[in-house]
């Protein structure tokens, strides 16, 4: 009996791919089974292949499966491009009427006939694929209706009916003509958990954290945080401008900080260097900020629907200058979530940009999450906005120093219109009261200031997971993946454990008694920039590398097969 399953979907994009990928995903995930979903499409306005993976679990799971047990094809191309992922013993479903395969378990399905009789040939298919699925599954029917219902809530009824219908004859037409089901025993459990994508947890961490301002110009693959920032507007009472371009977006989010509002933008790289003027803007000025930038292949635009790695060290240096940064790289969708709660608290504390660093594989895959602590602690660091508070300071001028120098770095904060908190901003150097210098002692002073903000900051250390012989060395998305792999690794014997980074810049200090054993560094990008990272600020250089750049993310299967060909 399988103990978890692996289900994929393929077709024209426009077929409802992704909403067949959703609607499979909750009707395991609504039973209490741990889900792993993530899509596939082009980089096309319109066609184009789209493919949405799910993979399903009773045990908590980390990461997507390489191989398919059930594909669900509405067109003939999604068997040619995905049959090398098929398992020993998977099902294929498909349209006889429409194309023809060659495949050991292949069964026949009029999904475009069920669709057709119901006025929707192109847009019910997707319903009717589901509902043959649950069929070949055992699943009960009962509980995807309800979940129709659910998912089709504040549309008109008929196209409710319809979709009911449809999905109830897809069902039925494997009930009535096959007898033979696939091996994966269902067992329900009266337990709810939620099911996130990087995105939508950024989102959720931002909201809680006390930011009700997104500026943002829509790139994949961050887009989904401007589309959860819009969906809730109302709502939450949020204020959401989609600007001309990215500098603008950055722009228009540093001068809400300035005002005192918990601000945002979110990006992908090409987005990001187009705000870099704008980052040196934040630095010079001391506005907090928070900046999703999620990383796709470059350079130029790249594949702009495929994941990588290869941003870290471009975010480190951006913008000219030196000025302190914070960044910071969640390894799944509950990281993001917390992560994003606390760089809106760093931001303030320190009065700098903290970049959060996602990917696409992160940012658009959706994974269950038992529960999310929403018992958050909002803290604004020195930021006055109390007149009473500002007056006590006695201050020497009739102008507030916005910019003195203090022992820690960081100044006193006001916000525009507070009496006796009149002060010059500007991204000039200018002394402790915002005056344009020429040069000189202050300057040396500014620069030293603003550089000592992170001498206190206790940079958190990598997590460790397991133990083991042999070390894999990662950060960002690559952990589930990571986590996967050793539970491969242990079933043959090998035991490993998993260092994944987390805080990248500054980087974490005196982690030397971490690095031993046999090292072997995974990331999603070609010049291994972590391992550079960790050659320079620890002198460890790490020899073995596992690294992938063609635009997909790792399989756990391919690390843990070249981990165990390092150890021979």
């Amino acid at each position: 009996m399988k103990k978890e399953l692996c289900w994929m979907i393929g077709g024209e994009a426009g077929y409802g791919i992704m909403s067949a990928g959703a609607m499979f995903s909750k009707c395991f995930s609504r039973i209490g089974y741990y889900i792993f979903a993530n899509s596939e499409f082009p980089s096309l306005i319109r066609g184009g292949h789209n493919s949405f993976k799910v993979r399903v679990s009773k045990e908590k799971i980390f990461s997507q499966a390489k191989f398919i047990d059930l594909l669900v094809c509405l067109n003939k191309e999604t068997f040619e491009l995905h049959q090398k992922e098929l398992g020993r013993d998977a099902w294929v479903v498909y349209d006889k009427d429409e194309f023809a395969i060659k495949h050991r378990q292949a069964i026949h399905v009029p999904m475009h006939q069920i669709a057709a009789e119901h006025g929707e040939k192109k847009l019910l298919n997707n319903t009717v694929a589901v509902g043959a699925s649950l069929a070949l599954l055992n699943h009960d029917f009962k509980d995807f209706e309800r979940l129709l219902l659910d998912f089709f809530k504040g549309k008109k009824q008929e196209l409710i009916d319809k979709n009911v219908q449809a999905a109830k004859k897809g069902y039925d037409f494997v009930k009535d003509h096959y007898t033979q089901k696939i091996d994966f025993k269902i067992k329900k459990e009266n337990r709810k958990r939620l099911v996130l994508c990087g995105n939508e947890a950024v989102f959720l961490g931002a909201v809680n954290a006390g930011c009700n301002f997104l500026a943002d110009y829509p790139m994949t693959p961050s887009t989904g945080v401007l589309h959860q920032f819009a969906a809730y507007a109302d709502k939450l009472n949020l204020a959401v401008v989609q600007t001309e371009d990215e500098i603008s977006a950055l722009n228009m989010a540093i001068g809400a900080s300035f005002a005192g509002v918990r601000a945002m933008t979110a990006t992908s790289g090409g987005g990001f260097s187009l705000m870099v003027e704008a980052l040196g803007l934040a630095g010079m000025t001391e506005t907090p900020v928070v900046i999703l930038e999620a990383q796709r292949p470059g350079p130029a635009t790249g594949l702009p629907t495929k994941t990588e790695q290869g941003d870290l060290r471009f975010l480190i240096h951006a913008a000219q200058g030196e000025f302190p940064r914070i960044i910071i790289a969640p390894g799944d969708a509950e990281e993001s979530f917390y992560l994003t709660e606390q760089a809106f608290n760093l931001a303030d504390k320190y009065q700098i940009p903290i970049i959060i660093l996602g990917d696409k594989y992160l940012q658009e895959s959706y994974q269950t999450i038992d529960n999310l602590n929403l018992n958050f602690k909002i803290e604004r660091g020195k930021l006055i906005l109390d007149e009473k508070k500002l007056a006590a300071l006695k201050l020497p001028t009739d102008r507030f120093s916005r910019y003195k120098l203090t022992a820690d770095g960081i100044s006193p904060r006001t916000i525009p219109g507070m009496k006796n908190g009149i002060m010059n901003a500007t991204s000039d150097e200018h002394d402790e009261l915002g005056v344009l210098i020429d040069g000189g002692e202050m300057r040396k002073k500014m620069i030293e200031k603003r550089l000592r903000k992170l001498d206190n900051f206790k940079v958190p250390l990598p997590k460790v997971y397991g133990k083991g012989e042999i070390t894999l060395v990662s950060w960002g998305s690559t952990k589930g993946p990571c986590l996967e792999a050793l539970r491969i690794l242990k079933d043959k014997g090998i035991k490993a454990r998993l260092i994944h980074f987390v805080y990248l810049c500054p980087f974490p200090k005196k982690i030397e008694r971490l690095l031993d054993g046999r090292l072997i560094l995974v990331e999603n990008n070609r010049t291994g920039q972590l391992g550079s990272l960790l050659k320079e600020n620890c002198l460890v250089e790490i020899k073995n590398k596992i690294l992938k750049y063609d635009g997909e993310p790792f399989d756990p299967e391919e690390i843990a097969e070249q981990a165990r060909r390092i150890l021979k």
